[in-house]
């Protein structure tokens, strides 16, 4: 039954956000696919990133192609990682690389996100 749950979520996400694929990047489509991470960015999802985190981390990545839609990236994780309480950003910074993703810059409060390509 959980399983059938898991597989119909999964459906209906990949219909919302599909044909986001061919637009810009907006904040909410960011805070959307990260949504699944904040347990974990507040010390409350073990260890390790979940696999929707990933999966989100992932989709992001994929999506970010443009230098404008990695900045919008870069500004939206900041602004949502400063209205959030708890978040860890040490565990902001390794996220990344625990989901097997490289970014072309730091996810960091101090990040200057007009520098990023």
């Amino acid at each position: 039954m959980a399983g059938l749950k898991l597989v119909c979520g999964l459906i209906l996400f990949m219909l919302v956000v599909e044909p986001m694929a061919t637009t810009a990047l907006t904040c909410g489509d960011v805070v959307g696919l990260a949504a699944g991470c904040i347990g974990y960015l507040q010390n409350r999802g073990g260890r390790r990133p979940s696999r929707g985190c990933c999966n989100g981390v992932h989709y992001l990545n994929r999506r970010a192609r443009t230098t404008r839609d990695r900045r919008t990236v870069c500004r939206c994780l900041q602004n949502t990682a400063r209205r959030i309480s708890g978040v860890n950003y040490r565990l902001a910074e390794s996220l990344p690389a625990k989901c097997g993703v490289r970014i072309p810059f730091k996810i960091s409060l101090s990040t200057n996100c007009n520098r990023v390509r």
